[in-house]
């Protein structure tokens, strides 16, 4: 900018040095010539705004703040506005930046675009998307695609953090910005798929983008690709493709990109996917989470999902302390938010404090109404845990906005079943089909019809009765079911038979019912059926037999039906002539005529030299030579002496001949061997 010469020389030419170094792009240069026209008129105006948007340019966006606030009188609001409220949007003071434009005496273009900028900030997406449309409509420049990038991003960040459904904004996704803004509110709406074949066609766009300058190398475009490839990933991982996603996270990562927000929910989400495994790793990446100027980049409920793992990890590595740190802080950031609370909970239950965690549960509870659902589910899963089966109950029936749904019901019955407690069971299918009975009477204005889920709880608690021997009770219930369905025989079955114990006149009558043998064409291959594998009785093939024939073949049917029995194994010595040793099966310590182990009587006897040597007294240790001599007396205990000559030993007394030595006897030897230096 210029301003008019002072009849000073050197501010002309001062001021034509700011003006070619501004249209050059030179604004440390600049900055340095307007210091000393400063010098000269320090109130100078436009010197002043010169000096601040040298300063913003050169990302000095604190000294430029600074010189704003200390020259008010001389840049007023309606000057400065603009830069005043842009620096404050660079400092992240986007409350303070909101304050500036709001107080501003008009309303410039710029000031429109920037308070688009700050709405989005602040997460106030519908005035955003309204300052956006405005912008677009009132507008006409070469900016125009970047306004309709901000569009889409804001309909994007609505259908993912408001599960706001996106409206069509007819934009061409032209541009690999908009496929991916396009991408992103797909995935808030849950089609995966859909979402995955736009990021998809972003790349394809980014890529064709990006080699059209011959500048940009594989790396720069790879670098630009990352937050695709991030949105892929996470579609992955949301597909329950978790190595996929975890093997394109670590790709990302190692490309180093310098975007710390995209950083941030990549580690996040490769926590999530670890969970209580591979902690070291996520160890590691909750560093990435606490880079400088994350808070900046992310969404709050981003940030918060962040600071819940962080609480997780610690419990999943033991560090009480820090899990109840972090906890404690999210539940004073968010009081009402129920994820605190369960994680405090948990790490109790960690503790083996299941009675503290309960208490703290119910409180919350108390003081939160509209997560009392949740809380008291989860208390009755700690109650389980503790086996308090009755209990657990108890608070289940509590949440009355659960009575009625199928599987509230089918719990209930099968923990009550676990108890043996009938009644209870039974009570709780009655409340469930009383109150379908008077919800589809208000809906139906008096009407009678059943809903399926309606008419399946009423099979269901017919069938329970039945099973545990409450005919009687079940008559209501099946003829309801009966009267639905006149056709349903099963049903007609089951009612005659619960009346035949109540009413036998009235099963007579129901009989009448049933449809007659004629009209059931019943397709069975009897023969077949009684042959099948499954038959508890196969019918002879045979003819008739009458007589002693008959009598002859039943006999040898009552022979064939008992058990053979397995020949025992004798032992290679056994002689059936001699009456077995009655002591055989005791130990041998325990046997009568167990005198204990001579020691030393063969010491002299044993052979020395190398193993495997024969000595002259090897011979006489050949028990299978000196096995003939008769014993000097018979065993005492032996049913029956045994003669001199007959050489016949009792079986399971004596070890065949050649048998080896026992297990202790070799280890001795070879102990005494060793010592030859092996």
């Amino acid at each position: 900018k210029m301003a008019s010469a002072s009849g000073a020389g050197s501010a002309a030419a001062l001021w034509s040095e700011v003006n070619r170094c501004g249209q050059n792009g030179d604004f440390a240069r600049a900055l340095k010539s307007v210091n000393k026209i400063l010098q000269i008129n320090k109130d100078d105006v436009t010197a002043l705004q010169c000096k601040v948007v040298c300063l913003i340019q050169n990302g000095n966006f604190k000294e430029a703040l600074s010189v704003i606030n200390t020259h008010t009188k001389v840049l007023t609001s309606d000057i400065i506005a603009f830069e005043k409220a842009y620096c404050e949007y660079r400092l992240n003071r986007i409350e303070n930046a909101l304050k500036t434009i709001q107080s501003a005496s008009q309303q410039t273009d710029k000031l429109k675009e920037l308070y688009g900028q700050v709405l989005y900030r602040l997460e106030r997406y519908d005035d955003c998307l309204a300052a956006y449309r405005d912008l677009i409509r009132n507008s006409q420049d070469e900016y125009e695609e970047e306004r309709k990038t901000n569009l889409s991003a804001v309909v994007a960040a609505q259908s993912t953090w408001e599960k706001v459904m996106p409206e069509d904004l007819g934009l061409r996704e032209a541009t690999y910005e908009l496929c991916y803004n396009s991408a992103c509110a797909l995935i808030g709406q849950g089609k995966l798929n859909e979402a995955m074949k736009k990021l998809q066609k972003a790349e394809e766009l980014c890529r064709q983008s990006l080699s059209e300058d011959s500048d940009v190398t594989e790396e720069d475009i790879e670098a630009e690709l990352a937050i695709i490839h991030g949105q892929m990933a996470y579609i992955m991982q949301l597909q329950g493709r978790t190595e996929d996603a975890l093997q394109l996270y670590n790709q990302i990562i190692k490309l180093k990109p310098t975007d710390v927000g995209l950083l941030a929910v990549i580690a996040n989400n490769i926590i999530t996917i670890n969970k209580d495994q591979n902690v070291f790793d996520s160890k590691k990446k909750v560093k990435l989470t606490n880079a400088e100027g994350v808070e900046h980049k992310l969404s709050k409920k981003q940030l918060q999902a962040i600071e819940f793992n962080k609480a997780l990890l610690a419990m999943y590595t033991n560090q009480a302390d820090q899990c109840r740190k972090l906890s404690a802080s999210l539940q004073s950031q968010s009081p009402e938010h129920l994820l605190p609370v369960l994680i405090q909970a948990a790490q109790l239950c960690r503790e083996k404090q299941h009675a503290k965690a309960v208490v703290l549960l119910q409180d919350f509870a108390d003081q939160h109404p509209a997560s009392a659902a949740e809380i008291k589910l989860t208390m009755a899963q700690l109650k389980i845990a503790q086996g308090s089966i009755t209990k657990a109950c108890m608070i289940l029936r509590s949440i009355e906005e659960l009575q009625h749904k199928p599987g509230m019901v089918s719990a209930l019955v099968t923990m009550y079943s676990h108890e043996e407690d009938i009644d209870s069971a039974i009570e709780v299918f009655t409340q469930a089909i009383q109150w379908y009975q008077q919800f589809q009477a208000s809906q139906t204005r008096g009407a009678n019809p059943k809903s399926p889920v309606h008419l399946s709880l009423i099979r269901e608690a017919a069938n329970f009765k039945l099973k545990h021997g409450r005919k009687k009770e079940a008559i209501s219930d099946l003829e309801e079911l009966w009267k639905q369905n006149p056709k349903d025989v099963h049903t007609l079955a089951q009612l005659i038979s619960a009346y035949s114990l109540v009413d036998p006149e009235k099963a007579k009558v129901l009989s009448k019912h049933l449809p007659s043998s004629d009209t059931l064409s019943l397709k069975v291959d009897v023969d077949a059926l009684e042959n099948s594998h499954g038959a508890t009785y196969v019918r002879k093939k045979a003819g008739k037999l009458t007589g002693d024939s008959q009598q002859k073949e039943q006999g040898q049917g009552d022979v064939k039906k008992k058990k053979k029995k397995k020949k025992g194994k004798l032992p290679k010595n056994y002689d059936p002539k001699v009456t077995p040793d009655p002591e055989r099966w005791l130990p041998m310590r325990e046997r009568s005529y167990y005198r204990g182990r001579k020691k030393g009587k063969k010491k002299d006897q044993v052979g020395k030299g190398t193993q495997g040597s024969t000595t002259a007294g090897s011979s006489e240790l050949d028990a299978s030579k000196t096995a003939s001599s008769p014993p000097t007396s018979p065993r005492p205990g032996s049913a029956a002496a045994v003669s001199a000559t007959s050489n016949v030993i009792p079986p399971r007394h004596q070890k065949p001949a050649g048998a080896p030595a026992t297990k202790k006897k070799q280890q001795q030897k070879k102990k005494k061997g060793a010592k030859g230096g092996w």
